[in-house]
């Protein structure tokens, strides 16, 4: 089964109505992906995935910042947090690097959601692959991840 259609059969499970779709042009980046949907670089919720004393942990941050390990660390009350190695991404998402989606992981994964996200009436997170894609709101990223709102960046 694809890394797409993991993330359409758990976006169907969790009751969201948007569906993945795969566009023509990478949406990799954020910036790529506002361009390639016509929306600001903000509303693209990217999928990060982070080593938080070596637990794996999911941030979805908002496409306009980056995360700051240190004030999150502190915040989550962690030691260390640092960017997950490519391999660890894989063994923890089932997924590549830029096509990271919130869910249909092997297992359910620690997960932030980026509270500048509230600020969008619609955002696109990545859907398995690197030019996949799905439309959501910040509350249903918070109830279909079980993540926590939290503030990532300074």
């Amino acid at each position: 089964m694809s890394a797409m259609q993991n993330v359409q059969d758990a976006l169907d499970e969790a009751g969201v109505a948007g569906q993945a779709r795969t566009l023509p042009q990478s949406t990799r980046t954020a910036a790529e992906a506002a361009e390639a949907l016509g929306c600001t670089v903000g509303a693209i919720a990217n999928s990060l995935v982070f080593m938080a004393d070596d637990a794996p942990l999911l941030v979805l941050t908002s496409g306009a910042h980056r995360v700051d390990v240190e004030a999150l660390a502190a915040r989550l009350g962690r030691g260390r947090i640092r960017r997950a190695k490519p391999e660890e991404v894989r063994a923890a998402t089932g997924q590549v690097i830029g096509g990271v989606s919130p869910v249909g992981h092997p297992a359910p994964l620690e997960t932030v959601v980026d509270e500048a996200l509230r600020q969008y009436s619609e955002v696109w997170a990545a859907a398995g692959t690197p030019n996949a894609v799905f439309p959501t709101t910040f509350d249903e990223l918070v109830r279909i991840t079980k993540g926590t709102p939290q503030r990532v960046h300074e």
